[in-house]
């Protein structure tokens, strides 16, 4: 089951509402992505803690709906 791209970007804004979500189909299949996410809520954080974030929001999609996520994290400037 492949999982859309609006999808994604709607659970992750759910759980982080400031986040500034950029979703890219690597493949053109449904099933591998790439996320680029950038938010207040990563400040002070490190990078596992920051990525631990963006997979909750996922609820355990991953491996599962969302067979790849490559993910990029950062603060804003």
């Amino acid at each position: 089951m492949a999982m859309a791209a609006a999808q994604i970007e709607a659970l992750i804004k759910a759980a982080l509402p400031d986040a500034d979500v950029t979703i890219t189909d690597l493949r053109g299949d449904g099933d591998h992505y790439a996320a680029h996410v950038v938010s207040a809520a990563f400040t002070g954080k490190p990078r596992i803690a920051q990525h631990k974030l963006v997979y909750a929001a996922l609820g355990g999609r991953m491996g599962g709906e969302l067979h790849a996520l490559q993910l990029t994290t950062a603060v804003p400037n």
